[in-house]
């Protein structure tokens, strides 16, 4: 008997250091490429923000960019296998919707380990995942 499932685990990432990690780590734990999903949120762009105003960047733009950026960074052909999902909206939003229409099973999450009056203002994407996800989540401390 194993303690997590590793059918359809969810990985995402920031592109920081501990992200890193933990998709290697849960690479390795799968096993399997294909049953392996990775999402990398990005923020909405605001309006009023220059490259919108000048229209030099849109969604696609960054998005193409985001996906060239994680082939770039993984480059092993078994990060080819996986199912990699760049989003735009709010991250921990994102990653719950997309673990439910996905039917994930586990949800991998690095931890950026903010403590003091940053977490209590910013609040942890990790944290509201936790909360929130019909899933089990396993959040790994950076």
């Amino acid at each position: 008997m194993t303690l997590f499932t590793s059918n359809n685990v969810l990985v995402p990432i920031d592109f920081s250091k501990e992200a890193h990690q933990a998709l290697v780590d849960t690479l390795e734990f799968v096993k399997d490429p294909a049953k392996l999903h990775v999402i990398h949120v990005l923020h909405s762009l605001e309006p009023t923000e220059p490259g919108v105003v000048w229209q030099t960047i849109d969604d696609q733009t960054r998005i193409d960019k985001i996906k060239a950026v994680f082939y770039k960074q993984f480059p092993d052909e078994a990060y080819q296998q996986v199912k990699f999902t760049v989003k735009v909206g709010h991250p921990s939003a994102e990653i719950i919707d997309y673990a439910e229409h996905n039917a994930i099973d586990l949800i991998v999450i690095p931890s950026s380990g903010r403590t003091g009056l940053s977490r209590f203002f910013l609040g942890s994407v990790a944290e509201r995942v936790v909360r929130f996800s019909h899933c089990p989540v396993l959040v790994i401390r950076g």
